[in-house]
């Protein structure tokens, strides 16, 4: 086990008492135990703003949702094509299909998203970012983002927000199937079924990807292909007042790349989560969830014995008590993992222990509605951590709704940033102090406005030193901006449009932070045209920085999808990547996707 040095007697005393003294609190909530209430019907449901079940209209802070329908319009072959339309979404890729894609989300860091699948963490220990660009869009049911730091609900790497993708349910007994194909000698094609009745459900998707692809770098004609299988597997059982579910998702395949020498290369990976999960109602208004899981993050180098591997057990339980303006909820976190790596004959090996328990509240009265949570984590490597979320909103009138917030969150450095390839084992974890406000205005007339302000202040931020290449603390970064966001729903069309400024610098020397756009506008417009839809969207992003100070330009990309309704069961999906054959660099020397385009046949029975 690898320990911080300088733990006192003290401390451990301290570090004994909080994780007690919140475990008494839940306790707390237990012994009164009473079920929550239900959610009223037709509203759209979200659980990753408060790791539980409320209404998208009650949340206290910025949250979206990309529902099943969008994500089949868009015929997107990764979860980075649906992220990077997003306002706030900054998306940084070293080339095509399957090669390296880090998200920025409102300014900061790659590896300050927290990804969750089905609610189970799948940033791994070693290299801190998500391998997002593994994720098929056929096994998901719906993704939730969370613009604002949630430490105090899921621990370390949630200093940016958190996305939550959500995989396929059988709300009924379905049959469906796609093949496609497209540009760059690209194939897919995907298998889902699944019932559903009183006792419980099931379901399976199985997804298949293959593409030569295109040059991924611009001072090389060598062109690197991708493969990826993925499987995702659904069942649960109900006993009683009790639910035990089986959620196992995985994706292995191959990708091949350029390496530093611009020598052709590749590697095979597997990303895999599983999770049994126990959900109770105990009396009338308290419900209990219990997760066991784990989570594997393994690349083996094909042309040498290089390796980069995380794996990691949880437990994550929670317990939540509605009262007459108030629901409680407790909770308690453990894992244990191990992450190790091997590059040009060095490496390490290294085992990390957590612990943490929360407790939050959450209170609505007449116009008001409120939030506060807080952790206590005790990182065997970093010691201890409290972080917090305070947050309000009040209803003006019927139509507008005001909201504030402040938050407090870390994140330990990973394996990587400690031991790897200019690793530094004296590092300190980033810690975050944010703030909110924002203002909702929702006449019901299908229209809906959304202003927004955040500013995030960023303390022993982790950056690479060119000068002695080493990874470092910097005195601090500071992060602010703004969002405006309009929709409108008609009865036979939606129109999005969103706009950022923001700005995000190293507040000792001034300097920008690396391959963030300062200014974003993004527009999406979907139309039904009888039984068929068509959809546009668009964004245009800023010039940003690369490693060095090479600038990148800004750029404007236009996707166009429809969808056509060829029978009952039979349709056919099309997609026009790169609409106006924009030439652009989200990280410098790789290339993006030319224009292209892609077909998809589909079936479905139900």
């Amino acid at each position: 086990m690898t320990k911080r040095a300088g733990g006192t007697h003290w401390r451990e005393e301290m570090k004994s008492h909080r994780i007690a003294t919140a475990t008494a609190v839940v306790s707390l909530f237990i012994i009164s135990a009473e079920s929550a209430a239900e959610p009223a019907p037709g509203e759209t449901i979200i659980v990753t703003a408060t790791r539980t079940e409320i209404p998208l209209s009650d949340a206290t802070v910025p949250v979206t949702v990309i529902t099943r329908e969008d994500i089949e319009l868009s015929l997107a072959t990764d979860v980075a094509e649906l992220l990077r339309f997003e306002a706030g979404i900054d998306i940084g890729r070293n080339g095509g299909p399957g090669q390296s894609t880090s998200i920025f989300l409102r300014g900061t860091e790659s590896n300050h998203t927290l990804v969750l699948i089905d609610g189970v963490r799948m940033n791994p220990g070693t290299l801190g970012g998500a391998a997002i660009q593994h994720i098929a869009p056929e096994i998901i049911e719906r993704i939730e983002i969370v613009k604002g730091a949630r430490s105090a609900l899921f621990g370390t790497d949630a200093i940016g927000g958190v996305i939550n993708i959500i995989t396929r349910r059988a709300n009924d007994a379905y049959i469906e199937s796609s093949i496609g194909t497209g540009s760059f000698d690209s194939r897919s094609g995907y298998l889902s079924g699944g019932n559903h009745s009183a006792n419980g459900e099931f379901g399976i998707t199985l997804n298949w990807q293959s593409t030569d692809g295109y040059a991924p770098r611009i001072d090389s004609d060598i062109e690197r292909g991708y493969d990826n299988l993925s499987a995702n597997l659904y069942a649960s059982r109900h006993f009683g007042n009790s639910e035990v579910s089986l959620h196992h998702w995985q994706t292995e395949g191959t990708v091949e790349y350029l390496d530093f020498f611009l020598s052709p290369v590749d590697q095979d990976f597997e990303n895999t989560t599983t999770a049994v999960e126990l959900n109770s109602k105990l009396a009338d208004r308290g419900t209990s969830k219990l997760i066991v899981s784990f989570m594997r993050d393994d690349i083996s180098q094909n042309q040498a014995d290089d390796f980069v591997k995380s794996d990691r057990i949880s437990l994550d339980w929670q317990y939540s008590h509605a009262l007459a303006n108030h629901t409680l909820t407790g909770g308690l976190f453990a894992i244990e993992e191990n992450a190790s790596s091997l590059s040009y004959g060095s490496g390490f090996d290294e085992d990390t222990a957590v612990r943490a328990a929360f407790v939050q509240d959450q209170w609505s009265h007449d116009r008001h509605r409120t939030f506060f949570a807080i952790r206590l984590t005790d990182h065997e490597a970093f010691g201890n951590h409290t972080t917090w979320n305070a947050e309000y909103a009040f209803e003006l009138n019927d139509a507008w709704t005001l909201n504030a917030g402040l938050g407090h969150a870390f994140r330990a450095p990973d394996a990587t940033d400690r031991f790897g390839f200019g690793g530094n084992p004296n590092l300190d974890p980033e810690v975050v102090d944010e703030a909110q406000l924002g203002l909702r205005y929702v006449p019901g007339t299908g229209h809906s406005v959304d202003i927004e302000f955040y500013s995030k202040d960023i303390d022993d931020l982790i950056e690479f030193d060119l000068q002695t290449f080493e990874l470092k603390n910097i005195v601090s970064a500071e992060i602010r901006g703004a969002q405006v966001g309009y929709e409108y729903r008609g009865d036979r069309f939606v129109l999005r449009a969103e706009l950022v400024k923001q700005s995000a610098d190293n507040a000792t020397t001034g300097e920008r932070l690396l391959r963030r756009a300062e200014e974003t506008a993004t527009l999406s417009y979907t139309q039904d045209v009888g039984v068929h839809r068509v959809g546009l969207s668009i964004i245009a992003s800023g010039d940003r920085e690369d490693f060095g100070g090479v600038p990148l330009s800004g750029y404007v990309l236009a996707n166009l999808m429809g969808q056509f309704r060829l029978s009952e069961t039979w349709a056919l999906h099309a997609r026009v990547e790169n609409l106006l054959d924009t030439e652009y660099q989200t990280a410098d020397k790789y290339r993006m996707q030319e224009r292209g385009g892609f077909i998809e046949l589909k079936y479905r029975w139900n």
